[in-house]
């Protein structure tokens, strides 16, 4: 929380060359399911919460933007493609997945259901095992080194040296 008692929310992109801070409620978090947010996220659905008007400020960087409508930005990182915004009219929402707890913001509704992808519902009735838990590959999981920036603000990234 801030001296004012609004929320503080931070985040960024995967690769940490986008990095963003938000004071105040967010607003609308939600899942879209329309094929433009599909399509934008890469993924079954775009999960997103709207900042406040004049809460987000990009604190590393700023997202490369792409017109995908005639009444829409789509902000990502330049450098490792993360999807980070949904601009409109009404203001900037932030891809849930970008904060750096993303935990702490859960949907209250879902748009675009039109275009739902059938199997979307069933994915929490599907078996399901940690990582570890995957034996054929855990050589390979235990090989990995992580070049992800981690999940809180840092002075500089990549460490030890600044970004160019």
């Amino acid at each position: 929380m801030s001296l004012d008692n609004k929320p503080i929310y931070t985040g960024g992109c995967q690769c940490g060359a986008v990095r963003f801070r938000i004071e105040g409620a967010l607003a609308n978090a939600s899942v879209c399911h329309c094929r433009m947010c599909q399509k934008a996220f890469g993924g079954f659905y775009a999960p997103l919460a709207t900042a406040p008007r004049g809460g987000l400020t990009w604190t590393r960087g700023e997202p490369k933007r792409y017109r995908s409508s005639n009444h829409v930005l789509r902000g990502f990182c330049g450098e490792c493609g993360t999807p980070l915004t949904y601009e409109a009219q009404d203001g900037v929402a932030l891809a849930i997945g970008a904060f750096d707890h993303p935990e702490e913001v859960a949907p209250t509704i879902q748009f675009g259901v039109e275009a739902k992808i059938p199997y979307v519902d069933a994915i929490p009735t599907l078996p399901a095992r940690t990582t570890q838990d995957d034996i054929e590959a855990a050589a390979f999981l235990a090989s990995i080194e992580s070049y992800q920036h981690p999940d809180h603000d840092t002075d500089q990234w990549p460490a030890g040296r600044s970004r160019p």
